[in-house]
């Protein structure tokens, strides 16, 4: 691959995968008591003038390398074209890891990626972005268990080889956004959307496999409005007549966030998931009665007869500090105003909520950030009558990673230093699993038709277990332009109930790339 730097004007604003840890080092930008960022659509295009200084100072970092080598390796992308019309940019991303599970019989553990990316800029209202990533691992035995039994890695896609004892699979995503105006957008590719201020999301998360998906978006000063169409597969639906592909899935997503002031922002969520069949395979469609980005769409599925997975969830943030916010979700997918005021425990009340608190500058010093949030959801949430028509895509939950059923506590903790960025992160949840052959609720892909009992519910029911995760991280940072870095881990795991207890205590070195989010806390 040619190496090319061709700089006749300064780079122009680009698209920047969502990422936690990268993300987490704007808070002290987002969450300062002199702004009103709008902070819960992710990810983002790197233009807002409040951030872009941040942006291109974490773009820059250790930029005092010497030598045309050393800034070419260490400064630059691999190509990074710009021209008065467009700009190009484009980096190899390797991801090589190794490991050694302490618990899994001392069984090493290895990951071989090499995955690649390509953005850049056409005049000044076009932009692209695109990555692939082909992957070949030896993971430890929690997830080879999760990928073996779903077909999906977690996170990221399904799986080429299910039931090996290694690992294989490859995924993609791209997109091309066009601005006509400054205050207005529209994005169409394959990729992932995430809602909230936390870094889990009850409303819309990153957790599962890159979907297709058409965006547009309004920014109109304290008012930043989305409206998203998606097109989901489920592996578990009914096929088509002589149609051998998976069970396809429509989604119809609509957020308003409104900064009220410095310190308050609200937000307003509602979505339908429909199936692209009915239950004998009979074809539907997208379903243009939901197409408008201007309507509320419980009433409009409603007219139709409840035929679809219907939510609508709030958020709200308050700057109670300089770079301090409490924050919160609540999701809703049914509602029984008899039921739930009796506090009888019915199936037909199923919610989720987040409360968090999070800032930066902890103590004072500068660039470290915290998090600690709780996050909860009743049985059967985010489940349906079939599983085609819930809330998930290609067999993973779209919302929490947990479905539902469950209580967690969780903590994260960032300090960077230079070229040094150092993580900590530890949790604890309790869920119910599903036992004796009966549904108590966690189980997403299970109708809610054939809950466990009908009142009574309680979150935690069923097989309580109990789930511990920790997580270090020490990295040292070698190209900021695609977070090229080596970085040491220690990560220690344990799901504990009546019937079995998994442990996994690993430790892992390699040299990593890219800007994803890569579960394993679940």
């Amino acid at each position: 691959m040619a190496l090319l730097a061709i700089h006749t004007v300064s780079a122009q604003s680009v698209y920047q995968p969502y990422s936690y840890q990268f993300y987490q080092k704007f808070s002290a930008d987002e969450y300062s008591l002199n702004t009103r960022i709008h902070t819960t659509i992710k990810p983002w295009f790197a233009d807002d003038t409040l951030l872009k200084h941040t942006y291109d100072s974490l773009m820059t970092v250790g930029s005092g390398s010497k030598g045309l080598l050393g800034k070419r390796f260490f400064n630059r992308h691999l190509v990074d074209v710009q021209h008065a019309g467009y700009t190009v940019y484009g980096d190899i991303l390797p991801d090589l890891q190794t490991g050694y599970n302490f618990t899994d019989g001392g069984k090493s553990t290895w990951l071989t990626t090499l995955g690649y990316q390509v953005g850049g800029t056409i005049g000044s209202k076009f932009s692209f972005y695109g990555s692939g990533y082909n992957n070949w691992a030896q993971l430890p035995s929690y997830l080879t268990n999760y990928a073996n039994a779903t077909g999906v890695v977690s996170g990221q896609t399904r799986v080429t080889n299910r039931g090996g004892s290694t690992t294989d699979w490859s995924y993609y995503t791209y997109l091309l956004s066009y601005t006509p105006v400054k205050y207005v957008n529209f994005t169409a590719g394959q990729d992932k959307t995430f809602i909230g201020d936390g870094y889990r999301s009850m409303l819309l998360s990153d957790y599962a496999s890159p979907y297709p998906f058409f965006k547009v978006t309004f920014n109109l000063g304290d008012v930043k409005y989305m409206a998203m169409y998606t097109r989901f597969e489920d592996p578990r639906g009914p096929k088509v007549p002589g149609d051998a592909d998976n069970f396809v899935k429509w989604g119809y997503f609509h957020y308003l966030d409104w900064n009220i002031s410095n310190r308050v922002s609200i937000g307003f969520f509602d979505s339908i998931v429909s199936a692209g069949a009915d239950s004998v395979g009979h074809k539907r469609g997208f379903d243009f009665s939901y197409a408008s980005p201007f309507i509320f769409l419980r009433p409009v599925e409603g007219s139709h007869g409840s035929p679809d997975k219907a939510d609508i969830g709030f958020t709200a943030k308050w700057k109670f500090a300089d770079k301090a916010i409490v924050y919160g979700q609540f999701a809703l997918t049914e509602f029984n105003s008899t039921d739930f005021f009796s506090g009888n425990g019915s199936v037909r009340n199923k919610y989720g909520y987040q409360l968090g608190i999070r800032g930066a500058d902890l103590f004072k010093i500068k660039t470290l950030n915290y998090l600690f949030e709780f996050n909860t959801a009743k049985p059967y949430t985010y489940s349906e009558t079939a599983s085609f028509r819930n809330y998930s895509q290609y067999d993973e939950p779209i919302a929490h990673p947990f479905g539902a059923n469950f209580r967690e506590w969780l903590g994260i903790v960032n300090y960077s230093i230079g070229r040094f960025d150092l993580e900590g992160h530890i949790d604890y949840a309790y869920y119910g699993l599903d036992m004796n052959g009966l549904n108590y609720g966690k189980n997403i892909f299970e109708s809610y038709l054939n809950a466990a009992k009908q009142t009574g519910n309680y979150t935690g029911q069923g097989l309580h277990t109990d789930f511990y995760y920790a997580q270090g991280k020490v990295a040292y940072l070698l190209n900021p332009k695609y977070n090229l870095r080596l970085e040491l881990g220690a990560l220690f795991r344990d799901e504990t109930n009546s019937v079995y207890t998994n442990k996994t205590a690993l430790i892992t070195i390699g040299l990593r790339s890219s800007f994803r989010n890569i579960y394993n806390d679940f």
